[in-house]
């Protein structure tokens, strides 16, 4: 078995036409698809539904469900609201900026950019609560190889420890850092 690519990543919205002006606004993802269903195709349940699905590019799609006669959305209290997002490839640091501007003209709250060495970016929330990362590659492919060359070294020594391996500390180290920073 092969994966060719994601087909679609679903998440659940509070309402289905702002989700989809708000990724067109914003994200300048097209509008590609809407199904409504009285009953779930997959469990026969009768629960209506919505189901959207945006372009997110190069053959991604982003799907979203909104379904109106289940419980309010809720985040899980135990995971920190840092640690669940769909982060979004950009082209440019151009690109960035001006969608980073255009998000805080209308009161969206943007943390970023961060440099993390191998990438920078910016996190903000859609109305439904998603955590959102646009991301634009800065890495060379001499620092993809040094860490290609430690995954399986650092993933084993996380399992064992669970406390962060130093097999990459370089990615923090401000020489490292202020050396590549035009590269």
């Amino acid at each position: 078995m092969t994966i060719q690519r994601i087909h679609h990543v679903a998440y659940r919205c509070k309402d289905a036409q702002e989700t989809v002006k708000w990724y067109q606004k914003y994200l300048d993802m097209g509008f590609v698809l809407a199904i409504a269903e009285n009953q779930v195709p997959s469990t026969k349940e009768p629960d209506p539904y919505m189901h959207i699905f945006l372009d997110a590019g190069a053959g991604n799609i982003l799907a979203f469900f909104e379904i109106p006669n289940s419980p309010e959305m809720s985040k899980d209290p135990n995971t920190p609201d840092w640690v669940q997002h769909l982060a979004l490839k950009l082209d440019s640091m151009d690109d960035m900026i001006a969608i980073k501007a255009k998000l805080e003209a209308d009161g969206i709250e943007v943390v970023g950019p961060t440099d993390h060495t191998l990438f920078q970016s910016i996190y903000f929330f859609d109305p439904s609560g998603h955590r959102l990362e646009l991301a634009v590659d800065t890495n060379t492919p001499e620092m993809s190889q040094r860490l290609d060359d430690v995954k399986w070294d650092m993933l084993t020594e996380w399992s064992k420890t669970k406390k962060a391996p130093e097999h990459a500390r370089w990615m923090h180290e401000k020489e490292f850092i202020e050396e590549n920073k035009n590269v």
